[in-house]
C-alpha cells in the first residue's frame, strides 16, 4: 500500500509505504524527512503519535490511510 498525503506545511506530499511482501514500511514526511519502520505495527504507531488528520489539506485520505494500516496490522 502506498498513499500520498498533501499537507498543509509541505510542497511535496507526505508518503506513506506499507509493502507487507517486501518487508518495506516507511515514511517521507512534510520536510522531506522520513522514517523506516521494522513492522506495519510500528509504522502506523509512529504515524498515530505524530501526525494528526488536522495536518492534511484532506482530512478523509488521513482517515482512509489509518483504516488501511488497522486492516493490515490486524491480518
Amino acid at each position: 500500500m502506498d498513499f500520498q498525503l498533501q499537507s498543509h506545511d509541505g510542497a511535496f506530499p507526505c508518503e506513506v509505504t506499507c509493502d507487507e511482501d517486501n518487508g518495506r514500511y516507511m515514511i517521507r514526511k512534510a520536510d522531506t524527512s522520513g522514517e523506516v519502520f521494522n513492522s506495519s505495527q510500528e509504522l502506523k504507531e509512529w504515524i498515530e503519535q505524530n501526525w494528526n488528520e488536522a495536518m492534511f489539506n484532506n482530512r478523509y485520505e488521513y482517515t482512509r490511510m489509518l483504516a488501511s494500516l488497522s486492516s493490515s496490522v490486524s491480518e
